[in-house]
């Protein structure tokens, strides 16, 4: 079955890999960035691995969304992949980090998923490009963030 909705980014940043890694693969990091966002916190202890989960709560198209969110593979500095285990709106996100020379980074994210039944899952279509233009501003936000 086809996913209810495919968005995608990529974003040069001024900043080396390292750094924009350890900012961009950091769950806690997300309200800062992503537009909706109300709180984000890692359940499990740190360091950051496959298996690690984490909570957040945002606001959607005027709803409230809770998610818990799993690990599914993770390279540190260089790609982690996480899926929801528990949400009114399962999506699967792959973001990945790329040198651009030495002080330089290009972000990658690709994003899946959706409502999976009722009212929303009808709305997918008319909500896919306001959910990519979501995603677009987010990744502006993450640019000038982290370049200032």
């Amino acid at each position: 079955m086809r996913p209810a909705m495919q968005m995608n980014a990529e974003r040069t940043i001024g900043r080396p890999a390292i750094e924009v890694a350890e900012f961009f693969f950091d769950a806690s990091n997300n309200p800062k960035w992503q537009y909706g966002m109300v709180s984000c916190q890692w359940v499990s202890d740190p360091p950051i691995a496959v298996g690690s989960t984490y909570e957040q709560l945002a606001r959607f198209m005027g709803r409230d969304v809770k998610s818990t969110f799993v690990v599914t593979d993770f390279e540190p500095g260089r790609m982690i992949r996480i899926e929801t285990i528990e949400s009114t709106f399962p999506i699967q996100v792959e973001r990945r980090v790329e040198p651009v020379g030495d002080t330089s980074s290009r972000v990658l994210a690709d994003i899946t998923g959706g409502p999976e039944k009722g009212v929303m899952k009808m709305l997918s279509p008319l909500m896919a490009g306001r959910a990519q233009k979501s995603v677009d501003a987010d990744y502006d936000r993450l640019v000038q963030l982290l370049e200032s």
